[in-house]
């Protein structure tokens, strides 16, 4: 995956994905706790891209 087709990619979208991982990591939370981190960050890193395509596309 090339970093030109995230320029495509509209800010809700971001913010959806970090929807689901924060969801997904609640539901795991219990089983697996390394993946439980692991989906938190990654929920936390498609918040913060979806903030920062806000930003620049407002511009």
């Amino acid at each position: 995956m090339s970093f030109s087709s995230l320029k495509n990619i509209t800010p809700l979208t971001f913010y959806f994905a970090s929807v689901i991982c924060f969801v997904l990591a609640n539901v795991i939370r219990n089983q697996t706790l390394s993946f439980y981190y692991v989906l938190l960050v990654l929920g936390l890193i498609f918040f913060f891209m979806g903030i920062l395509k806000r930003l620049r596309t407002k511009r």
